[in-house]
């Protein structure tokens, strides 16, 4: 009996479920099937039908107007009985990026950099969708990273489109460098496009000679230190927008184009700037000069070792100098061929630079003393150029100063940066150097922060001692901004990542640093941040 009764509640279990199936559709097209069959097979009225399948009225009447035209079509097969899957289809385009995709993020990039990939092989795939292919394969949100941090990713093995000039039809795309475009204005606004176009630099039938300069310049604008690693940029269509080209091209065609660059073009290029700078109001009557050294990381036999303040010692570099606008951080002259025995005729060829153009008054050169000796101190007065530089100081001229009486030293309060003001001790007298015609003005300063007195000395007898301190001052600029070409502008990365002439590297970050003094001019409260704080804070990626 226990046996039949088990049975038989298998038997009631069963009948039950069976009626749950029917009674209560578990999908949309089962309570179609099972609405309309009652409605017409068992004949109960549309009303009671559409109350019991919780239909409205003239919802339930709809579905049966359209059961009777696909009757009409007879078009049957599998129209309730199929089993369709929730949300989109999978379109061909989705399901042949998804291994891609699913590679890409096993590498460590973000959904946004993802997107500019498949976007640069023509893939349009929303963000939306490439974040439901990950989560539906188990991958997790990664961490917020800074852009640093993004440069550093593995290399892809996608396969870049080759670089072509654009057609700039209407197109949507995904880019993480659309705040470089805010440059393309200026660029236009100065004429640069125009020196660009009308200099000696090589072009090719593919990419012009405009396309091909901007290439460089949008790298070197974007902060990109590592141009081995090409993958992280070549795709992005927003950088190649800025050279007016599709994407950018890969790492091998900026090599070669760089050897395709000869010295006399960067010469003639950096002339043509710096009229264009005249011409603009950009340029005072002051040029701060100093060295840099940009270490090599070949076969450097041929070259000089060089002190690297860096790196805090001497290693195989090459020196090079740098010509600064303390009032507008223009950067008028720079170049990389210079030898020790060439040091000190530095000055001379920088006013030998453009002494072609003679719009521009320039009156003063300041300097570091290991720029130049005292024989072309001699030839600048000559010139009528003021120059003022510090002097090297000697166990018998700090002897000296120090018996000078304290009557003698006077009280001078010197304009600093940020609007404030500091006293300092200062004396004043004519000394005459070896091989300098005449006396020079010198000037001793205390009270600066350091233990042994600055001795700084001019040929201008006029200038107020205060406005020479303050404009001898102003040279630290220079320094801070040789600083920011080595970090931001990446001169010491460059010879290891991507080979590429440093001349021709100098004169594009020379641009590049010039390019960001004159938008900063433009930003009212923001003209004194350095370039790496402009691209960080106005997030120009």
């Amino acid at each position: 009996m226990n046996c039949i009764y088990l049975y038989h509640g298998n038997i009631y279990t069963y009948f039950m479920e069976a009626y749950d199936f029917f009674n209560t559709p578990h999908s949309i097209a089962q309570k179609q099937y099972e609405a309309l069959r009652m409605y017409f097979f068992d004949k109960i009225s549309a009303k009671e039908v559409a109350e019991k399948f919780g239909y409205s009225y003239r919802g339930f009447t709809t579905i049966v107007y359209n059961f009777g035209n696909v009757l009409k079509t007879n078009k049957l097969d599998n129209l309730f009985f199929i089993n369709n899957a929730k949300g989109r289809p999978v379109t061909k385009d989705i399901s042949s990026v998804n291994e891609t995709i699913i590679e890409l993020r096993k590498k460590f990039y973000s959904v946004p950099d993802i997107k500019i990939f498949l976007d640069a092989n023509g893939n349009k795939v929303s963000e939306k969708t490439i974040y439901n292919i990950l989560k539906n394969n188990g991958f997790a949100k990664l961490p917020r990273r800074i852009k640093t941090a993004k440069q550093k990713l593995e290399n892809s093995k996608i396969e870049a489109p080759i670089s072509k000039r654009l057609n700039f039809e209407n197109e949507c795309f995904k880019t993480g460098a659309a705040g470089l475009l805010c440059f393309l204005p200026y660029i236009q606004k100065y004429g640069i496009d125009k020196l660009i176009e009308n200099s000696d630099y090589p072009q090719t039938n593919s990419i012009n000679r405009l396309s091909s300069i901007l290439s460089f310049i949008c790298l070197k604008l974007s902060n990109v230190r590592r141009y081995s690693a090409d993958d992280i940029w070549c795709m992005d269509r927003g950088m190649g927008l800025f050279a007016g080209l599709n994407v950018l091209p890969k790492a091998a065609w900026f090599t070669s184009y760089s050897h395709r660059v000869t010295g006399d073009m960067n010469t003639n290029f950096l002339k043509q700037l710096h009229q264009l700078w005249q011409s603009k109001n950009l340029l005072g009557d002051t040029s701060n000069i100093d060295f840099t050294t940009i270490p090599y990381w070949g076969d450097a036999e041929h070259l000089e070792n060089n002190w690297s303040g860096k790196r805090g010692k001497a290693l195989e570099s090459m020196l090079a100098v740098l010509a600064h606008d303390p009032d507008t951080g223009i950067i008028d002259y720079g170049s990389t061929s210079i030898l020790h025995k060439q040091e000190s005729d530095v000055v001379l060829e920088y006013i030998d630079f453009y002494s072609t153009d003679n719009n521009r008054d320039l009156k003063y050169l300041i300097f570091d003393s290991k720029v130049t000796n005292y024989q072309n101190l001699n030839k600048l007065n000559k010139e009528n150029i003021k120059f003022i530089t510090i002097r090297r100081r000697g166990k018998n001229m700090i002897d000296k100063l120090d018996k000078v009486p304290a009557n003698d030293w006077k009280s001078k309060r010197v304009e600093m940066a940020g609007n404030k003001y500091r006293t300092l001790k200062v004396f004043e007298e004519r000394v005459q150097l070896k091989d300098y015609e005449g006396d020079v003005r010198q000037v001793s300063i205390t009270g600066h922060g350091k233990i042994k007195p600055a001795i700084i000395i001019t040929n201008d007898f006029d200038l107020d001692i205060e406005k020479i301190i303050r404009k001898y001052t102003r040279r630290w600029l220079v320094e801070k901004t040789i600083s920011e070409q080595i970090e931001f502008f990446h001169l010491n990365h460059v010879s290891s990542s991507m080979v590429i002439k440093v001349d021709f590297d100098l004169t594009m970050s020379i641009l590049s640093h010039n390019l960001y003094r004159i938008l900063a001019l433009d930003l009212e409260r923001y003209e004194h941040l350095t370039s790496q704080s402009i691209y960080d804070k106005f997030n120009l990626t």
